[in-house]
Parts: structure tokens; sequence; C-alpha cells
């Protein structure tokens, strides 16, 4: 089917790509049917496209290349989970200028079911993921001065 998107015109793409969200994502609830488009040639970002509305596209990626330790609970039965390989894990990327300063949405993960084609966005209630972590970790430093 011919798909208008925000960041690359029109393009094909198999219904079989479509990932549905049943209850839409907070802030487009009515909107159901999404499909994940690479943004760059390492496969880092995604444009999470609607199929419906060109302008709703929104820049996700994989949280684990950036946060090794990230975790929480999901409910297996709610998103029909029967497969661990089955689940997708992305987060919102907040683009900011210079690309540094960018943010990545680590309260609100989307999970996906890839076997079924369904997903979730999930609203966290662990204090220590934000809306607004940094993209890009800042190293963790050593001493502040050097000592003869």
């Amino acid at each position: 089917m011919k798909i208008e998107t925000k960041y690359f015109g029109a393009m094909e793409i198999e219904k079989k790509d479509c990932i549905e969200f049943p209850a839409g994502l907070p802030g487009f609830e009515s909107y159901h049917s999404f499909v994940l488009l690479p943004v760059d040639e390492l496969g880092t970002y995604f444009a999470l496209q609607s199929v419906k509305e060109a302008g709703i596209s929104l820049i996700v990626t994989n949280p684990y290349q950036f946060y090794k330790d990230y975790e929480f609970d999901i409910d297996e039965e709610d998103l029909g989970i029967e497969r661990p390989e089955d689940v997708a894990v992305y987060n919102v990327v907040t683009l900011r200028d210079p690309f540094e300063n960018s943010t990545l949405n680590l309260q609100a993960p989307i999970v996906m079911n890839m076997g079924e084609g369904t997903a979730k966005q999930l609203i966290l209630n662990q204090p220590e993921y934000k809306t607004k972590h940094p993209l890009i970790p800042s190293p963790k430093g050593g001493e502040s001065h050097a000592r003869p």
C-alpha cells in the first residue's frame, strides 16, 4: 500500500509490516496503525510513522544501545507475548540541535510484539527513568585535577 510520510515522502509499504497499537499512542489515541522506517544506514534510529497521517512520525531507537541496564516489567499476557524473541523495545527520541543535546524518553517505552505485529506504549512509574535522559550519556570522568 502507498502511504505519505513525514520524512521520506510517498512510499510503498507492505500491510504485513504495519504495527497495530489497539489503544493508539498517548497523545495520538485515534491513530492505530504505524510502520517502522529506518532513518540511518546503521539501523540505530527509526521513524515510527503513522500509516494514516503523514505528519505523525516519531523518531525512536532501541534504548539498550545507550542504556544497557534499562529494565522494567511488562505484562506478557496483556501484549500477547509468547516468546522473548518476539519482544522489541523502542523509546522516543527528542532531537535537539546540536544532536548531542538530544534526549531519550525512558519513562514511556514502546513495547512491540513482533510476532503478532502489535504494540503498546507503557508509562513507567519508576522515578529513576525520566522523559529527557541524555541520548548520549556523559562519560564517567575521573578526578578533576592531577596530583604530583
